[in-house]
């Protein structure tokens, strides 16, 4: 077994509670499905935002995800680089897996699709 990283990236249209957990949580469920994650694999989760999102925390959305109570999650800022993505959230799931680092799939949605052109989610 060996520890790798899994990246992923959303955006929100509005800095909303409602949304910034639904999104979220819809990448989260597509990391995890993606990569076959099982939440007892999982070393830590660090969720990044831009200055543009603060309503709520995104590691929110792992309460509403089975088996996930104890992962231990923490919530960042993405540091402010001009003309960076707004209102984009940005996750790194750290999991104990045998897969070799190219065969994971790092997922990105809606406008963070533009970060990693090069990845096709």
């Amino acid at each position: 077994m060996m520890i790798r990283g899994v990246r992923g990236a959303t955006t929100v249209d509005r800095n909303e509670s409602e949304e910034i957990i639904a999104r979220s949580l819809e990448l989260m469920e597509d990391v995890v499905s993606s990569n076959h994650i099982k939440a007892e694999d999982v070393v830590s989760v660090y969720f990044t935002v831009t200055n543009d999102i603060d309503d709520t925390f995104p590691a929110k959305c792992l309460r509403g995800m089975d088996g996930w109570t104890y992962v231990p999650v923490m919530c960042m800022r993405e540091i402010p680089v001009t003309g960076s993505l707004p209102k984009c959230i940005r996750v790194m799931v750290t999991v104990q897996t045998d897969m070799e680092q190219k065969q994971v799939k790092h997922i990105y949605h809606y406008d963070a699709k533009q970060l990693r052109p090069d990845l096709k989610s």
